[in-house]
């Protein structure tokens, strides 16, 4: 079943800069490939029409039915007589990801491994089970006890939080899902950071909201990029100007860029957003990763009014699905009458797991420290040694590196790392519109083995692409 379909000029838009030294129906063919693969195509969306697309390219027809047969003989088309030309993945449809059988090494997730006595702490949950169990077990808006547990740790971090201000999630996606909803009605602006998690411009787009970036300083600047002050008047002009009705932005450690913005930052977008009557969501999924973060600034609710994001998905496994939303209590009543039509609450159990970990919160994030130092020097290190014209920040908390290629080649590099066995998310994928081009996110996240055999995967799959050189446009050069 076809659930969307594509239109010409949203296609060449999101193709960017694909044309390259060669064959021009498969340099088109590769890109389309790429799009499908990363998810910005969504599979079974229905590709333009091969002359509609063709006009919209300068290209002739012929080039472009070849471009499509070729993705048909590679299984990432479908085309039925009279229902057009639809996106497919090899194998399972449904599947965005490679699986794991097949040799490849996936690091288009940035993710910790899962907590080493996460199994200690679900038997403990199992043990309380039975006293729920004379209930429905249809929980919409959290346990009480888990409600309490993660108002105390707001509380610990400096922001008094009570359990009616807290509503549990089946994760921090599904919490900005729900928020959108909430907040934004069909044809509002919604400001997002540029790049960003790219999940949450498709739940804002999916709740109808037409979108307003504003551009992320990245941890580490160039003597080119803006500063973290341009980027708050940025936030401010976009806010007064386009008047959104929500705004999402990743204060801590941003995925992907790594920055955080400061107390006096915080402070002046959300006073521009009361100004405004715009509702400001702060993603803080992954606040609490801190390396060695010089200063540690309060949740965003603490300089103004913010609906707050979290879960457990970063910092003890992805695997267990439970985040929350910290909002004041009428917007907490909306959301519970909201849920229904879509869930009807989060899974007991893993309730009961979540509450038994919050208070080994201290300990929990010391080891992830560790972990992510040692990621972060380790692919430091190797990147410095195979890749010296790579710009690497030095990120200080998070789960991942924003690495600028210097050159409009991060979609070539991806489908080039999949022939060596890696699976890489291109810069595009956090970006609107085919942006960044030049830009790599890569995890800190991993082991030093998986890193190492990743850092030779793309030093192959570099010195493929450096035998079949790209023109350097200078496509995005200005997107920092």
């Amino acid at each position: 079943m076809v659930d969307a379909q594509l239109s010409a000029r949203t296609l060449t838009a999101l193709l960017g800069e694909w044309r390259e030294g060669g064959s021009a129906y498969t340099a088109l063919a590769d890109r389309i490939r790429l799009l499908t693969i990363d998810g910005r195509i969504p599979v079974d969306t229905r590709l333009p029409a091969e002359r509609e697309l063709a006009e919209h390219l300068g290209l002739s027809r012929t080039t472009v039915t070849a471009a499509y047969r070729q993705l048909r003989e590679l299984g990432f088309l479908q085309s039925v007589r009279g229902s057009g030309s639809v996106a497919r993945l090899q194998g399972s449809p449904a599947m965005l990801s490679v699986p794991g059988d097949r040799g490849y090494l996936d690091l288009s997730k940035a993710a910790m491994p899962a907590l080493p006595w996460l199994v200690d702490a679900s038997r403990r949950g199992v043990e309380e089970l039975p006293r729920h169990l004379g209930g429905a077990g249809f929980d919409p808006i959290g346990t009480p006890e888990l409600r309490a547990a993660i108002a105390e740790r707001y509380t610990a971090r400096g922001l008094p939080t009570a359990p009616e201000q807290i509503m549990v999630t089946i994760g921090a996606q599904h919490a900005i899902a729900l928020l959108s909803r909430a907040l934004i009605g069909r044809g509002d602006r919604a400001l997002i950071e540029q790049p960003t998690y790219p999940h949450a411009y498709e739940a804002l787009r999916a709740a109808g909201a037409r979108l307003v970036p504003v551009s992320s300083i990245p941890e580490s600047r160039g003597p080119d990029t803006a500063s973290p002050a341009a980027e708050t008047a940025a936030f401010e002009q976009a806010i007064r100007q386009a008047n959104p009705a929500m705004g999402y932005i990743m204060p801590d450690f941003h995925n992907p860029t790594g920055r955080s913005l400061g107390a006096e930052q915080r402070e002046r977008i959300l006073a521009a957003a009361a100004r405004q009557g715009t509702v400001i969501v702060a993603d803080e999924t992954t606040a609490e990763l801190d390396i060695d973060r010089l200063g540690s600034p309060l949740p965003m609710a603490a300089y103004g009014d913010a609906v707050l994001v979290g879960s457990v998905g970063k910092t003890v496994w992805g695997g267990l699905r439970v985040g929350w939303i910290r909002a004041e209590r009428p917007l907490i009543r909306k959301l519970v009458g909201l849920r229904a039509p879509g869930d009807l609450g989060t899974p007991i159990l893993e309730q009961l797991i979540v509450t038994e970990l919050l208070p080994d919160m201290p300990r929990i994030l010391e080891l992830r420290r560790e972990q992510l130092r040692a990621g972060r020097d380790h692919i430091e290190q190797l990147l410095a040694g195979r890749f010296p014209e790579w710009e690497v920040p030095h990120v200080h908390g998070g789960l991942a590196t924003w690495v600028n290629l210097g050159s409009p080649v991060s979609s070539q590099l991806a489908l080039a790392a999949r022939n060596h066995g890696l699976l890489i998310a291109a810069g595009p994928r956090f970006g609107i519109d085919g942006a960044f081009e030049r830009f790599l996110r890569l995890p800190i996240s991993y082991s030093a083995e998986e890193t190492t055999r990743a850092v030779d995967a793309l030093a192959l799959a570099w010195g493929s692409l450096l035998r079949h050189p790209v023109p350097d446009t200078g496509y995005l050069a200005d997107v920092v």
